[in-house]
């Protein structure tokens, strides 16, 4: 998914946790983790400082690299834990926890816990763990650290020199994974890391196990419970993945309705301009990005930031509300006086050591998940058709995912993701959800008849809960502490309507509440906008 590691990884631990927080075959491999039994973990103390401060426990699970191999290479997972708080008579088991990507870091994400409403969440011994070939676990892939580097191509292939160009980029960056990857390369299918997550309950000694996926945690939890209903106990799964579109068809889903977030980003900007003075209506603010894009293709700011890195950067606007106000004061201080700082400070500069992991690991997963179509004529027509309706990320997100085309390990065949023996699941997601958009939370909720579906109505945030929608977030911690669930409607809806997270405001001024479920006045309101 375009994005799902960019945004979620780089951006969500921040949004979820500043509040609290300083600074076929690929069915067989994960059936084939029920006979393994990994050593028990040696804990101890975190290296991280946000977990050490919290008290947490780090160390590793051991695994098999091919399930199907169990006395074969082993890899190791990194693992973190914040343990239960409450009396041992109020415990409720592991919760696994998981930031999406594929390809996110999720050591740190044992401190979700802690962000849970009226102290449910210390019921709990909160799990995070590095998928394999992530972060801290061993091996950790990279295979090339500057490319993502600056002034990178034009994203939108005018010309055919554009195009050959970013073919080459993109083959070549295959290339390096499959030289850098070697045997991992060929075992980091979910089904893999879902029978790592069973291994990780046998290495817990539970019986069971709890889980908390936002983006593509979704899909592993989905997959879990499909191959292990037995062993799930409770699930929230916030902005979920479809799982008949992975994930060919999930990216271009995307494409669609990034183009129209960022269309309501411009419209709150211009709402705004006493104090960005971009422009006073959506049209005015829209044709001033893409001026400045058509002027950076000529004259780079800074010599780095070009048209690929500019859209980059705005594309967490089409993602959150959380960083609006950052985002929207990088775009005045650029247009307005043209202060590059502001530009540069919000693009990474290439490099650094592992620069590159989540990528690479999330092209790994789905890459191999699923075969991409091979014919680049496909690709072609598919974006192009998009673009000329929707032209805001398609081309970009397009290239972001074209090592697909050329990657060097063998594609499986997606999991029949069937829900009907799992446990009452919870099921959030905000209304105009770019990067897992709506219909996906609608087609889990049918294939998991127990679920119950909590919608941030109108709202075009990425899973977001846990960041201060109260009703939203009542209803996890409501969930989490009896297993109740909003009761289910007839048809294909949502089973509860709340008020999303809200849009910020750079005044000042209150923002709107989100305590309470939407009122049918309130409803009937916004329905008829």
């Amino acid at each position: 998914m375009r994005r799902i590691l960019a945004a979620t990884v780089a951006s969500a631990i921040g949004l979820v946790l500043t509040a609290g927080v300083s600074s076929g075959a690929a069915q067989a491999t994960g059936r084939g983790s029920s006979g393994y039994t990994p050593p028990p973990i040696s804990w101890g103390i975190c290296e991280n400082p946000v977990l050490a401060s919290r008290g947490a426990e780090c160390g590793f699970v051991e695994v098999p690299l091919d399930y199907s191999k169990p006395d074969g290479t082993k890899i190791k997972l990194a693992i973190s834990r914040i343990k239960a708080k409450s009396p041992a008579a109020d415990y409720q088991g592991v919760m696994l926890t998981n930031p999406g990507g594929p390809g996110g870091s999720g050591l740190i994400w044992a401190v979700l816990g802690e962000f849970v409403p009226d102290g449910v969440g210390e019921d709990y011994d909160w799990i995070g763990f590095d998928p394999r070939g992530v972060g801290s676990s061993e091996p950790s892939l990279t295979c090339d650290t500057e490319y993502f580097g600056y002034n990178r191509p034009y994203f939108v292939p005018v010309t055919g020199s554009l195009e050959k160009t970013w073919l080459a980029r993109t083959n070549a960056y295959a290339e390096a994974c499959d030289r850098a990857g070697g045997p991992l390369l060929d075992h980091l299918k979910t089904t893999d890391t879902v029978a790592d997550m069973e291994s990780i309950r046998k290495a817990l000694a539970a019986e069971q196990i709890n889980f908390y996926g936002f983006s593509y945690g979704t899909y592993l939890g989905q997959v879990y419970a499909t191959q292990h209903p037995d062993k799930v106990r409770r699930m929230v799964l916030d902005g979920n993945v479809d799982p008949s579109r992975v994930w060919y068809e999930a990216n271009l889903d995307q494409d669609v309705q990034f183009d129209k977030n960022i269309e309501v980003f411009f419209a709150w900007v211009a709402k705004y301009d006493s104090v960005y003075h971009l422009g006073a209506s959506a049209d005015a603010v829209k044709a001033k990005y893409y001026d400045t894009l058509e002027k950076l293709r000529t004259a780079p700011a800074a010599g780095k930031i070009g048209p690929t890195e500019w859209n980059d950067i705005f594309l967490s606007a089409a993602y959150y509300v959380f960083g609006w106000e950052d985002t929207a004061a990088t775009f005045a201080a650029w247009v307005n006086e043209g202060d590059t700082e502001p530009l540069l400070a919000r693009y990474a500069p290439p490099g650094a050591p592992g620069a590159d992991n989540g990528y690479a690991i999330y092209l790994g997963v789905q890459c191999t998940d699923v075969q991409w179509p091979t014919s680049w004529s496909t690709w072609q027509q598919d974006n192009w058709r998009i673009h000329t309706e929707h032209p805001f990320s398609t081309w970009n997100n397009a290239w972001y995912n074209a090592p697909c085309v050329s990657w060097g390990a063998k594609a499986g065949t997606p999991v029949q993701v069937n829900g009907s023996k799992a446990p009452p699941i919870l099921l959030i997601s905000e209304t105009h959800d770019a990067a897992t958009p709506f219909t996906g939370s609608l087609e889990v909720r049918k294939r998991f008849p127990n679920s119950a579906l909590v919608e941030g109505y109108g709202g075009t945030t990425h899973a977001g809960s846990l960041n201060g929608a109260e009703c939203i977030d009542n209803t996890v911690a409501a969930y989490l502490a009896t297993g109740a669930l909003p009761q289910r409607l007839d048809g294909n809806q949502s089973d509860k309507r709340c008020h999303p997270i809200p849009q910020p405001n750079p005044t000042g001024e209150p923002a709107p509440p989100s305590t309470t479920s939407i009122t049918r006045a309130e409803l009937q309101e916004l329905i008829g906008r």
